[in-house]
């Protein structure tokens, strides 16, 4: 058995299972484990003697060091695990959203502000963190400055959400935003203004769409 662990839950959750379902026909177990720490305990508590194979879609940024301690922790589990415990090379599921080339087109959204500070924020991500000297833009680092104790993660968390402001394309509910995997848009929709303007209407192959794009193509080519 495969199965795929988070520390997800709620959109992000269901991100995973529509990657199950849609691209491995649910062929993968997926679990939330509620956070970083939570994962560390399951495995903990696993016999790895058997053949099931386990991936960890774990949030990974190096400017926070209570995440980067449990990381190692996670790496070490990883590294004497026979290859059945892989790490899935992600920062959040937050900036999977937020790297999404047709984000900003298929949200409708209008704050140029905002999408200005994510062409900074995204072209300054390296080595799972945003390197802050790539930032020239003085507005985007007044933004970046507002944080009161700033990581990567939740820079990402932050602007995504503005970003997917609109209940129709949220990622902070119990679900992704219905506009996400749902065939909606269409022409009789009487709140169709609030579904941006994707070019695809029909709700799983927008989440093929979304599946394909860079970023997370690269990680679920590992599963």
């Amino acid at each position: 058995m495969k199965y795929l662990w988070t520390e997800d839950t709620g959109a992000g959750l269901h991100f995973w299972e529509l990657v199950n379902r849609l691209i491995f026909d649910g062929t993968l177990k997926v679990e939330s484990k509620f956070s970083n720490q939570g994962i560390l305990d399951a495995l903990d508590d696993l016999n790895l003697n058997d053949e099931d194979k386990y991936y960890i879609a774990f949030d990974y940024v190096v400017d926070n060091q209570d995440i980067r301690n449990k990381y190692r922790l996670l790496k070490s589990i990883s590294d004497v695990s026979d290859g059945k415990v892989i790490i899935l090379d992600m920062i959040s599921f937050e900036y999977l959203i937020l790297a999404f080339d047709k984000l900003v087109q298929w949200t409708g959204s209008g704050k140029t502000d905002k999408i200005r500070m994510r062409e900074d924020i995204l072209a300054a991500v390296e080595n799972h963190r945003i390197n802050l000297s790539k930032i020239e833009n003085e507005k985007t680092l007044q933004y970046l400055s507002g944080f009161k104790r700033f990581s990567t993660e939740r820079v990402m968390k932050s602007l995504t959400g503005e970003l997917t402001e609109n209940e129709k394309w949220s990622i902070k509910g119990k679900l992704m935003g219905e506009c996400w995997y749902k065939d909606c848009c269409v022409s009789d929709r009487p709140d169709k203004n609030k579904c941006g303007n994707p070019e695809i209407r029909d709700g799983n192959e927008k989440m093929k769409e979304l599946f394909q794009s860079e970023t997370i193509n690269r990680i679920i080519s590992t599963i």
